[in-house]
């Protein structure tokens, strides 16, 4: 039989036309697939292979007009196939030929893009399994890389020596005792025993033998507020952070809280309620209290509970009316409590004026009950809140107000007709924290204002200014649990894989640099607003979210309304694992110049990302708000390194000094924060019990004078 012989022509009649070709069917793609639906193969002679000595059959097809195109395929039996333009049956084999070749341009390209996100879920699900292991491990009671204590270490190091000759045999008794005397402190004064050489480390411990070393001490928070149990405003961090650098250096550090309603129990461990009440007095009478036990931030927790009135179960924390009611009923149950429950502290620490009446109850009823070696200290946050009230209502918890309706007493300056519980909280405390990272330590008392400049010139022996710290356990990236990647100054590539992580879960796909902002709902919308606008023009994107607020503020709401685009998202609910997100993936951060603490300037410094100030005037200019008297190391750093930082001077330094601008970020992440810095040599200064006995007799003239 003749081979079949395929021809292209114009001329030859054409028998009746075939039926149509089948149509192809169109490729199908998904987010998560790159497979195609089955497509029917061609049979046309175009997609056949010539025959020997025939050229070539399939060369390019001669257009009639526009869009019209005719082949003539005689086979050996001069049976022609044709096919029909395709105005008749719709198909143009270039037009089809050319997306196929597209479709296979995008799917390789989709392929890439499937391999790329594999990998990163693997990194992801690495990462993962690393920190499961980790908490495995420490719930097992390991220590990752530090298998025994390290004063058990430091006593085999003195082992060693004596061995060696290094030491006689009684200076390393001498040493041994001085080590196990002092075993929880160790940790804190000794670092990097394993690294150092026997004459280094000796000599350290000859330092340490011949030191003396301070008595850990035993404290008791009077407060309304803790975090994460309770926590609306600065207070709470300060009570948190304090307390654990507090106990890790080995003091004991109890906190007497009100059990609210709201409280977050979850923050509680081994929460219980003890078997037995107690009871305390109010309006004349005793009332019974239960008592709700805990542990929160390795920190025991105490929860007072009235049975009889319900001032503590409501929805907020405070701003009620009779708030000096319900917290002066809380201050006088926690005195009765640890006066019942047979407690010494070496210090009661009470803070803003909600407990400040702890001052003048201690020294007029509960000095002489066993408790007249404590000494009382009270913490300021601010100086707005004083809380002033009618005389009369002092004796709800057993105060007199005829001995207290003084001036030297709790008589309020301008308003001679009210007591100012704050101001009696001045008065009867051994030392007062004004707490503060950015006003200066010279700074006059007269210019801190609020109407309580005498009383504060009176008292200004006793009168300290401390700082704020991180809490180092929970917010620092090289052991930040919350993050897909760990990273540090000396580490730094974790953060691009958090900034990578963090524009994936919120939509961006662009490389540009990113802007942060936690927000506490009280910021200038203004100021907000123009850094935004800042922030867009110079090509940054902008993530905006509440701190810990269920649901956007007013503050944001507005913004939101305003700025609307690809380039600035807001989150419309806080995210605690989110949150930490944020701060790695951020190139800058924006910061309220009305911070005292510097909370979020110490997250943003911590995590890689430059503070600036949130403070732009009408005329969109900026003015500097951080105090150029500093304070603390802390406050000095920011003022010299950040202070003049605008935020179009930081985009463009990012842009075009980007080796300058990774060293100052590097060196920003090496400063010690923490709260077992700075902040706890300024508040071991306040809790020492060299107090001044003029002071000590001072408050305890209060207790015996008439008025």
């Amino acid at each position: 039989m003749e081979a079949p012989r395929l021809v292209v022509g114009f001329g030859a009649a054409p028998r009746a036309p075939p039926p149509p070709p089948r149509p192809l069917r169109r490729w199908t793609l998904s987010r998560r697939s790159t497979r195609l639906a089955p497509l029917t193969r061609c049979r046309c002679c175009c997609c056949s292979s010539s025959r020997e000595g025939e050229g070539n059959a399939c060369g390019k097809p001669h257009r009639e007009g526009s869009n019209s195109v005719r082949l003539h395929v005689k086979a050996n039996n001069d049976q022609e196939t044709y096919l029909a333009d395709e105005q008749q049956d719709g198909v143009d084999i270039w037009e089809l030929f050319n997306k196929a070749q597209q479709n296979i341009l995008y799917l390789n390209k989709q392929r890439l893009v499937a391999m790329e996100e594999l990998k990163k879920l693997q990194d992801e699900n690495e990462s993962l399994l690393h920190d499961i292991e980790v908490l495995e491990k420490e719930r097992q009671g390991i220590s990752i890389g530090k298998a025994a204590p390290r004063f058990c270490e430091l006593l085999l190091r003195i082992d060693t020596m004596a061995i060696s000759g290094t030491v006689d045999m009684t200076e390393a008794s001498d040493l041994r005792k001085k080590v196990i005397d002092n075993r929880y402190m160790i940790h804190s004064i000794f670092s990097d025993i394993h690294d150092k050489e026997d004459t280094e480390l000796l000599s350290e411990l000859r330092l340490f033998l011949h030191k003396p070393v301070e008595k850990p001490l035993h404290v008791v928070h009077i407060c309304s507020e803790m975090d994460p149990i309770a926590s609306c405003g600065s207070l709470a961090t300060y009570v948190t952070g304090l307390s654990s650098a507090l106990q890790r250096k080995g003091n004991l550090v109890e906190v007497i809280l009100p059990k609210y309603a709201g409280i977050n129990e979850d923050g509680i461990h081994y929460l219980r309620k003890a078997e037995a009440d107690y009871e305390s007095y109010f309006g004349g009478r005793w009332h019974k209290n239960r008592i709700w036990t805990g542990i929160s931030s390795g920190v025991s927790i105490t929860l007072v509970e009235p049975v009889q009135l319900s001032y503590f179960d409501r929805d907020m924390f405070r701003g009620y009316p009779d708030d000096f009611e319900r917290f002066s009923y809380f201050s006088r149950a926690s005195l009765d409590y640890i006066v019942k429950s047979g407690k010494q502290p070496d210090v009661l620490h009470v803070h803003n004026w909600e407990t400040a009446i702890v001052g003048p109850l201690f020294w007029d009823i509960f000095a002489h009950q066993g408790l007249g070696s404590t000494r009382i200290l009270l913490t300021c946050q601010d100086l707005n809140s004083q809380g002033l009230e009618d005389p009369k209502k002092l004796e709800l918890c057993g105060l007199d107000p005829h001995k207290l309706q003084r001036p030297d007493r709790l008589q309020d300056n301008s308003k001679t007709d009210l007591v100012n519980v704050l101001k009696g909280g001045i008065v009867y405390s051994n030392k007062v924290l004004l707490m503060s990272s950015t006003l200066p330590r010279d700074m006059p008392i007269q210019s801190l204002g609020h109407g309580l400049e005498a009383t504060l010139t009176t008292h200004k022996e006793k009168v300290l200014l401390a700082s704020h710290g991180l809490d180092g356990e929970l917010w620092d990236p090289s052991k930040d649990i919350h993050l897909p990647q760990r990273y540090s100054a000396n580490d730094i590539e974790g953060k691009s894989f958090c900034r990578k992580a963090l524009k994936r879960r919120l939509g961006f796909h662009s490389s540009s640099v990113v802007v942060g902002c936690i927000s506490n709902g009280d910021s200038n919308t203004a100021g907000l607003r123009e850094a935004v606008r800042v922030a867009l023009h110079g090509g940054a994107q902008v993530i905006f979210m509440e701190n810990k607020g269920s649901v956007l503020h007013s503050t944001a709401q507005t913004l939101k309304d305003e700025l609307k685009g690809d380039g600035v998202i807001f989150i419309e609910m806080y995210d605690e694992a989110l949150e930490h997100l944020i701060f790695a993936g951020s190139d800058i951060f924006l910061c309220s110049s009305t911070d005292p603490s510097l909370q979020i300037v110490m997250r943003a410094i911590k995590y890689g990302s430059a503070p600036v100030q949130i403070n732009f005037p009408g005329n969109g200019s900026r003015q500097t708000e951080w105090n150029d008297s500093p304070s603390t190391a802390l406050s000095q750093y920011v003022i010299s390194t950040y202070g003049d930082m605008s935020l179009s001077q930081a985009l463009d330094d990012i842009k075009n000094n980007p080796s300058q601008w990774d060293s100052r970020i590097k060196d920003g992440m090496t400063k010690v924060l923490s709260w077992d810095a700075e902040c706890y040599d300024l508040h071991w200064k306040a809790y020492s019990p060299q107090v001044e006995r003029e002071e000590h007799e001072h408050c305890e003239e209060h207790t015996d004078d008439d008025p």
